[in-house]
């Protein structure tokens, strides 16, 4: 077996949580497997999920702080805080991410959006990319898997294709396609527990199982086929040419390929 390196990335502020309980399993068995695992538990570590001008110590507080050429600028003279470094070397050295949190109001937990906001600078997480990659599907993070665990309050159903919730890939769609693929990361399918506030000890047991089996398919499973900018479905102003849709799709469905016949 090929030892590889996982990130796991937590959001959430109780360790004894759903989550916190998936995130220990999670390191135990990727660890038990052979693999190395690195955890960046976000309110452990007391993360700051604001942007502001204490990330750029090389702004002159007397200029418009304009976040864009700021965070380019520290980037490209290694002057990022030293926090900030660290968590996009642990993205450089790992051959795939794990980002576990609850599903609050439709997206991420702040800290964890904070952590997107303030890790993925201009260079690094968008702009030109590595060596001139384009980006969604070729970025910075090209050759890594990314997977979302996340843990939702509301059924199954209510984020089904009819569910008053929204599909759920399409709810994840930002992260999975906005997040994943545009660095180049392969965004996997998400592994995803509803009624996360009633699980007992048996259900409990069940999910664990079921992470289990998903975690010991984390370097095989099949990515979600997003297109890539550069293979040619895109127009130059970046819309999916017309007549490559698969019939009846619309929305974010229009950017995953269809299966080969």
């Amino acid at each position: 077996m090929t030892v590889k390196n996982v990130l796991l990335v937590l959001a959430h502020p109780e360790p004894r949580s759903l989550n916190g309980s998936l995130a220990a399993l999670a390191e135990r068995e990727l660890t038990a497997a052979g693999h190395r695992v690195t955890v960046s538990d976000l309110y452990a570590m007391k993360w700051s999920a604001a942007v502001d001008a204490d990330d750029f110590p090389g702004h002159d507080p007397s200029r418009q702080l304009n976040v864009m050429e700021a965070s380019r600028h520290s980037w490209e003279h290694s002057t990022l805080p030293p926090e900030v470094a660290a968590e996009q070397e642990k993205l450089l050295a790992a051959d795939a991410v794990v980002l576990q949190f609850p599903l609050w109001w439709f997206s991420m937990p702040a800290l964890l959006k904070g952590w997107v906001d303030r890790v993925f600078t201009y260079g690094f997480g968008y702009g030109t990319g590595r060596a001139g990659r384009r980006l969604y599907g070729d970025g910075t993070l090209a050759g890594r898997r990314a997977m979302v665990a996340v843990t939702i309050g509301a059924g199954e159903p209510s984020f089904s294709a009819r569910g008053i919730n929204g599909h759920l890939p399409d709810v994840l769609f930002p992260l999975q396609h906005g997040l994943f693929h545009y660095t180049g990361m392969a965004a996997l399918p998400p592994f995803a527990v509803f009624e996360a506030a009633h699980v007992d000890e048996a259900r409990f047991a069940r999910i664990a199982e079921d992470y289990r089996a998903r975690l010991r398919t984390l370097f095989t499973t099949e990515p979600i086929a997003f297109r890539p900018l550069a293979g040619g479905d895109y127009t130059r102003t970046m819309e999916l040419r017309p007549g490559l849709e698969t019939p009846g799709t619309s929305g974010p469905a229009l950017h995953v390929r269809p299966p080969a016949a």
